[in-house]
């Protein structure tokens, strides 16, 4: 049998979907926004062609796997996460649907090829290069949440270029960077339509943004009720323990 674990590595449940996946402390685990994001992109049921760049260790094309039957690209620049996907594919049985690729995003689409995929998906790096706010912390972390390899621009323009006519793209960032994530869609080619506010609890500013685009879209930007993560007892509310933990019986 295969040794699925390395080191600190642990294998943890996506409860709602009936997965496992390997995750390690001393590398970037997923937070919610990857949850939120696979949720909230729409995927064809039962075929098409999906990327999700900055994979991390593969949490978004697992997600994805339990909404369609179509064939998944992850794309991770980072070896140790690369490796922990790939695992993690194998450890569910999804080798025949999801495929991982070790790259940069910047450089993907000449890899991957121009205007061939339905869908993309990304999560990118949150933070400026140059913000140090938690760059002390290990490299994997630092990549991960910072713009040292790949900047905001760059991903939505390597998303657009995967992307067929009428394609979609989906992103999650931060609601300060709207202006620039809407600016840097439209100048490729990318329109938002779809649009949905996160927010910790009622009262609270809004801390997670998700943004969909259809490639040479029709300007119409609908957005969306917002979304509260915890109820005024810090619990979940009931929209995100679906989402965690699917539908209560």
């Amino acid at each position: 049998m295969e040794n699925w674990l390395n080191g600190d590595e642990r294998l943890d449940y996506l409860l709602a979907e009936n997965l496992r996946i390997i995750q390690s402390p001393s590398v970037f685990s997923f937070s919610l926004d990857a949850v939120l994001l696979s949720k909230f992109v729409n995927v064809p049921h039962h075929k098409g062609k999906i990327v999700d760049l900055c994979s991390g260790n593969g949490v978004i094309p697992l997600f994805l796997s339990a909404r369609t039957k179509g064939h998944i690209t992850g794309v991770e620049i980072q070896p140790r996460l690369f490796d922990m996907a790939e695992r993690s594919i194998r450890y569910n049985k999804l080798e025949e649907q999801i495929h991982m690729v070790l790259g940069d995003v910047k450089e993907i689409p000449k890899e991957l090829g121009i205007e061939k995929y339905d869908v993309v998906t990304c999560n990118p790096p949150y933070f400026l290069a140059h913000e140090a706010s938690d760059k002390n912390l290990s490299e994997h972390y630092a990549i991960a949440r910072h713009e040292l390899y790949l900047t905001l621009e760059e991903s939505i323009q390597s998303a657009s270029k995967l992307l067929k006519q009428g394609g979609k793209a989906a992103f999650v960032h931060r609601p300060g960077r709207l202006l620039d994530i809407v600016t840097a869609m439209r100048a490729n080619r990318l329109e938002p339509k779809r649009m949905q506010l996160i927010y910790p609890k009622e009262g609270k500013e809004a801390n997670t943004l998700l943004i969909e685009g259809i490639k040479d879209g029709k300007p119409d930007l609908k957005i969306l009720p917002p979304l509260y993560v915890y109820d005024a007892n810090n619990e979940y509310t009931a929209e995100v323990r679906e989402i965690l933990y699917g539908k209560e019986q």
